[in-house]
């Protein structure tokens, strides 16, 4: 069995599960404060971060260890959108760069399957860094604005379907 393989693919499991309760946590306050769009995204990548998750476990299992589905940090409980985005930002930035390091670990113990794994989850993460890097540099160029629109088309949306906020 590949020891430091397992320990590796764990704390991965540990930090995408951290990431899945932060996204998601995220995601209902910007749908609580109508910023649909944010919502989305927030939604998008807790899923994401979900489907990461199998994909650790299912390696764990197969290399014969036991799946540690522990979180690896508590959800900050933060409200401020643009610290949200920052915060993911930063989030995505770590862990393309832990799963790199890991990566490179998991090729120095002859486990390229779970390089080549780590290096699939770099790509994602800084997919996910790239789209919170745009709606930072979004927030910078338009201010309240950008967020504004967003809540402004929802109550539009919502009026047209007779929904939550129609009159």
């Amino acid at each position: 069995m590949h020891e430091k393989s397992v320990v590796l693919l764990n704390q991965a499991v540990g930090e995408e599960v951290t990431a899945l309760h932060q996204y998601m946590y995220f995601h209902f306050h910007c749908d609580d404060q109508g910023f649909d769009l944010l919502a989305d995204l927030f939604k998008r990548t807790a899923i994401e971060e979900m489907m990461h998750v199998e994909r650790l476990a299912e390696r764990i299992l197969f290399l014969g260890g036991e799946v540690e589905l522990k979180a690896s940090g508590e959800v900050v409980k933060e409200r401020d959108v643009n610290v949200m985005l920052k915060m993911a930002k930063g989030m995505e930035e770590q862990s393309a760069l832990d799963y790199n390091r890991w990566a490179n670990e998991c090729s120095a113990n002859a486990d390229s399957v779970s390089k080549k794994l780590f290096e699939d989850l770099v790509v994602d993460e800084e997919r996910h860094y790239d789209q919170y890097d745009n709606e930072i540099d979004n927030l910078d160029r338009f201010g309240m604005d950008y967020l504004a629109l967003q809540s402004i088309e929802r109550g539009k949306a919502r009026r047209a379907l007779g929904g939550p906020g129609a009159e």
